[in-house]
């Protein structure tokens, strides 16, 4: 991680979930859009506003008025308060999708988060639909993309122009790493891109939060025309589906959340399990490489192999390589082209490639590893996830401790000793311009009908553990635990994932808790 994605795993790295489909895309497995269908009627159901104050009435009895966007799909926008607790607050926007079921006749609307936070639903459904989800899904469901508030398509947090965020982002710092001129030279950093993100966001900035974009997702329920909420969220989805279900437990429909957060954990220790488990998932790598031979730009155990990558990490730390686009490759991007590719086990041997060039004095693999985790291409940002990214977790994570920090560090410095020399800094939220709102608690649901949560033994983003702890948590939650390399766990060619799934969503067979995928 760069100098900004260290502070951002000290916040919480809490899963920039596009690595998802930019782990697929670098395998060459990215599925193409769907082919167009025959139009379709757009007319909107009729919503359901039952049980709704009357302030919040003129937005839940909205007609929707949708409009082929190519590729078969029907777009619309949603209008929602700006701040669910004073609807006279003012409004924003919602960017929605929609992929019709293919068999005519819908069990009901399925929406979908891909997790970040940051992350677009829009684009994730529009240019992914057959990773979203399986064919059985697509045919009975309508599949419902939406870009969650600040994020994409719907109104949206700004903050830096491509130069200034690839400064931000890329750049190295003048002095030497953990000196007082360093911290001072990042947290000058952080305080412009917080005023830059105050500046050009329009005011919305407070209102960035899980759980007004949880309120806005009963919304969309509601005038999809649905009486309770049926999702399949992933990653950081996990915890915005728990928080629906937290705060509308009587319109729980069918839920799964796969990849999970544990809510209750607070920000310092989501850092440091997320930087164990990528350690642990580096590791995995390595066995997997040496077994590669020549292949494998390594040699002999995998602690070897680990030691030789912490000295080359050291070594672009002393000597950074230039690239051909005049960036300078340090121990920070280099960390973060690493992660991106633990993100999926099929960027594996991208990653031996990578690192490979880069003992050759190579960078150009390594860096366009560290912009898909960025989804920058050519000089230019296809979104804006990195700003709501930050603009999530500032609001939703408070400030931690001293002596919560003080763990974190000891922990990572014991358990992920190839990272930790890279993990640390200033931490963004501390100038950022909206307070920290968000509590971190069990969520709990009680009187939700059942609710799947699907764990990966081997998740280096959202360890297995957090996802036994939602299940736990949850007063209906039953666990599917998938045993294998990986983020997330359905749609990913598990047969026993899949199959316990679809029963699910397509015939409310609740999975047997402790269902074990091998």
């Amino acid at each position: 991680m760069n100098a900004a994605s260290s502070r951002r795993a000290r916040r919480a790295l809490a899963v920039v979930a596009g690595l998802v489909a930019a782990s697929l895309s670098l395998s060459g497995c990215l599925y193409a859009l769907i082919p167009e269908e025959t139009p379709r009627s757009t007319a909107s159901a009729t919503p359901d506003a039952s049980g709704v104050a009357a302030d919040l009435l003129p937005f839940y009895t909205q007609t929707l008025s949708w409009s082929d966007c190519g590729a078969g799909m029907e777009c619309t926008t949603v209008t929602a308060p700006l701040d669910w607790d004073d609807a006279s607050a003012g409004e924003i926007d919602l960017a929605v999708v929609r992929s019709r079921a293919e068999d005519g006749e819908p069990l009901g609307s399925l929406l979908t988060n891909p997790g970040g936070p940051g992350a677009s639903g829009v684009d994730y459904v529009r240019n992914s639909l057959t990773y979203v989800v399986t064919p059985e899904l697509r045919a009975s469901y309508d599949i419902i993309g939406f870009d969650p508030r600040g994020v994409g398509s719907s109104t949206a947090v700004r903050c830096f122009d491509a130069a200034d965020m690839d400064a931000y982002l890329f750049d190295i710092p003048d002095a030497a790493r953990d000196t007082d001129a360093w911290t001072a030279e990042l947290e000058d950093r952080n305080a412009a891109l917080a005023e830059a993100c105050e500046a050009n966001s329009g005011g919305i900035l407070p209102y960035i939060s899980t759980v007004q974009a949880a309120r806005d997702m009963d919304l969309l329920r509601a005038v999809l025309g649905d009486d309770k909420l049926n999702f399949l969220g992933y990653s950081y989805g996990t915890y915005l589906g728990a928080t629906y279900a937290e705060l509308y437990p009587e319109r729980v429909g069918r839920l799964v959340l796969d990849g999970a957060l544990d809510p209750s954990v607070r920000s310092a220790e989501v850092g440091a399990t997320q930087m164990v488990g990528f350690e642990q998932a580096l590791r995995a790598f390595m066995a997997d490489c040496l077994l590669a031979g020549s292949e494998c730009p390594f040699r002999g155990t995998v602690d070897d192999a680990m030691a030789d990558l912490g000295a080359l990490l050291a070594s672009v730390e002393r000597d950074p390589i230039p690239s051909a686009d005049g960036r300078m490759l340090g121990a920070d991007s280099l960390l973060t082209g690493i992660i991106a590719a633990l993100y999926s086990q099929d960027s594996w041997p991208f990653l031996s490639q990578a690192l490979a060039d880069v003992l050759q004095g190579d960078p150009s693999l390594a860096f366009t590893l560290a912009d898909f985790y960025y989804n920058r291409e050519g000089g230019v940002y296809l979104d804006n996830s990195t700003e709501a990214f930050f603009a999530y977790n500032c609001v939703d994570y408070p400030p931690d401790t001293d002596e919560e920090m003080a763990a974190a560090e000891a922990r990572v410095a014991a358990e992920a000793p190839t990272i930790a020399p890279y993990w640390g800094g200033p931490d963004l939220c501390d100038t950022w311009p909206a307070p920290a709102t968000g509590v971190r608690e069990p969520l709990t649901a009680r009187g939700a009908d059942p609710i799947v949560v699907i764990g990966t033994t081997g998740d280096p983003a959202t360890p297995y553990a957090w996802s036994v702890a939602l299940a736990d948590q949850l007063a209906s939650g039953v666990l599917i635990t998938r045993v294998g390399e990986g983020h997330t766990g359905f749609n990913k060619g598990n047969s026993c994932v899949d199959g316990a799934v679809e029963a699910y969503f397509l015939d409310g067979v609740v999975p047997d808790d402790g269902l074990t995928c091998e």
